[in-house]
């Protein structure tokens, strides 16, 4: 089939008429969104077409934006998703919650386990070993991984203790103490005071009394 090119002429501006049904269009036509990272999204148009977002530099691969210049439906469509809660903007990702499976948004550089705002737990909250039920008191979140953090008395990390070994490694460490712990008259209990260290993934945040 031979084709011929279009003549070079001008595009004619958009009206305000036409950048309202443009809004229009990115609010009610069928658009799937995916983020990829570093502020781009893949679009899927109604018509099956995929076009490629830039959000950041408020470009799009659409011959609406690429011939006309024009604020597209797709770059409307990517900002209310994010607006919205259904899309992450630049600079973050959708992750599962470890806990829960809830859809989260965070920073693209995070590491998992990702929790949301109900299951991340904080030094303070009250946790729940997964092992064995006991209930704990959490004093640190480390940034440490649990295969890099070695516990002296038995000469081991705590990822390779026999009692993690089925949770990752590349976790981080929290630190936490049990409950009953006392103070004395003369001072506090040491021994009531131990640190215990476990890798994220074993602990669960305590149910709210």
């Amino acid at each position: 089939m031979k084709t011929t090119a279009s003549p070079k002429a001008p595009l004619p501006v958009p009206s305000s008429d036409h950048l309202a049904e443009r809004s229009r269009r990115a609010r009610t036509e069928p658009m799937s969104v995916l983020p990829l990272g570093d502020g781009l999204y893949e679009i899927e148009s109604a018509s099956d077409h995929t076009y490629l977002v830039d959000l950041e530099g408020g470009r799009c691969t659409c011959p609406d934006h690429v011939f006309r210049e024009a604020r597209c439906k797709h770059i409307r469509r990517v900002a209310i998703e994010i607006t919205e809660g259904r899309t992450p903007p630049p600079g973050e990702v959708a992750v599962d919650c470890h806990d829960c499976g809830e859809t989260i948004f965070v920073d693209e550089d995070e590491s998992a386990p990702f929790y949301c705002e109900t299951h991340a737990i904080y030094p303070g909250d009250a946790v729940v070993d997964r092992e064995t039920g006991d209930r704990l008191t959490v004093v640190d979140v480390s940034e440490l991984r649990a295969d890099a953090v070695e516990i002296g008395a038995v000469d081991t990390t705590v990822a390779e203790y026999e009692t993690n070994e089925g949770y990752a490694g590349d976790v981080p460490v929290v630190g936490a103490v049990y409950p009953h712990a006392r103070v004395a008259r003369n001072g506090v209990v040491p021994s009531s005071l131990r640190v215990y260290v476990f890798p994220r993934t074993r602990l669960e945040r305590a149910a709210r009394s």
